[in-house]
């Protein structure tokens, strides 16, 4: 029995993009292309006459943007959307909106490149599209109010604090598809003296600098993208930058980051395996790993390792993922110590780090 393909619809008023899109998702025996619109109209046009189960969606095209018609499919015919974007800093923030409004996931356009580039490309680009074509779509929780930091930290460096004791917790997370809600979620119920974050997030390289910097101004511990030699702080989460890999080391009581590029790992860069290890050799029991929604195995084995360490490791449960990829593979693997839907996963964190 022939396996059912993926049927993909791409919206992009390029005519270039179209085509490398459709070139690029067609060499994937699992994908199969059923059209291709120049903007949002032609695009319902297509939608009528056969309903893709994927469609992938430029956010800036003529006669109606991206969002807009983001918006329209989600209340009247919610489909998986996955923006696919131009690697632009400009771009980053409306693109971050289109998370919200309840896409998927966010790739950047293929660029021609070397051989080695366009190869990774292929790997992202169909990833993300059998990622979207197995994740729960979900209703939108509006975004709540945040009062500005206007605390006494805000102006006193946080220089003491970098003389940490070794007992010092470290908390790793790894996530995919459905993750940027998922961590909004979690890093919003955390307080400000909360232990020091680590995270990797599957997501393209300028996406993560704006992602970091909206998640910053809802929560009240401090997020920034993450860059060499960064100390990991008390009520501070650092980012792994899209497109590196991002490692925990220690230097005597100093945790801190060491960003790098590299080959993909688990058919990503940055990995949750690559973080995930490094934590379980230089914290070891003074980490807690956390793994949640995503597509695949990126951070199973990397999340063993730390439990075989003495970490503690927590799951997101199934009933609250997007995609039950990545959890699901830990588990399998005897790698996790708690499975927990996502509203619990900050207490157990704190629990964990007393």
């Amino acid at each position: 029995m022939s396996m059912q393909r993926i049927r993909v619809l791409i919206v992009d008023d390029s005519a270039i993009v179209r085509q490398t899109l459709s070139e690029v998702l067609s060499s994937d025996p699992e994908i199969e292309v059923i059209g291709t619109a120049g903007d949002p109209f032609v695009a319902a046009e297509r939608i009528a006459e056969q309903v893709p189960d994927v469609i992938t969606l430029d956010i800036e095209m003529p006669r109606m943007d991206g969002l807009t018609f983001l918006q329209k499919i989600m209340s009247q015919h919610p489909i998986p959307v996955v923006i696919c974007s131009s690697l632009a800093e400009d771009r980053a923030q409306s693109t971050l909106k289109a998370l919200e409004y309840g896409a998927v996931d966010i790739i950047t356009k293929p660029r021609f490149g070397t051989k080695q580039f366009l190869e990774e490309s292929r790997i992202t680009l169909c990833q993300a599209i059998k990622a979207a074509a197995a994740a729960k779509l979900r209703l939108l929780s509006p975004s709540r109010v945040v009062e500005p930091k206007l605390t006494a930290d805000a102006i006193l460096s946080p220089g003491t604090s970098a003389m940490l004791e070794t007992t010092e917790k470290v908390v790793v997370i790894g996530a995919s598809t459905g993750g940027t809600e998922a961590l909004k979620t979690l890093l919003e119920a955390l307080p400000s003296d909360c232990p020091g974050i680590v995270i990797v997030q599957h997501m393209p390289e300028l996406f993560t600098r704006a992602f970091a910097k909206r998640l910053d101004s809802l929560c009240s511990i401090t997020v920034k993208e993450a860059e060499s030699n960064d100390t990991v702080l008390r009520g501070q989460a650092l980012i792994a930058p899209g497109n590196h890999h991002t490692l925990i080391k220690r230097s005597g009581a100093r945790y801190y980051v060491d960003i790098k590029d590299g080959p993909l790992v688990c058919r990503h860069r940055p990995s949750v395996d690559v973080l995930f290890r490094s934590a379980a050799r230089y914290v070891g029991q003074n980490a807690v790993g956390v793994i949640l929604t995503g597509m695949g195995d990126d951070g199973a084995r990397g999340m063993l390792e730390m439990k075989q360490a003495g970490a503690m490791t927590i799951a997101q449960d199934e009933a609250s993922c997007v995609v039950f990829g990545m959890p699901k593979e830990a588990i399998k693997y005897g790698a996790v110590s708690k499975i927990l839907p996502l509203q619990a996963v900050a207490g157990a964190i704190l629990i964990c780090a007393k």
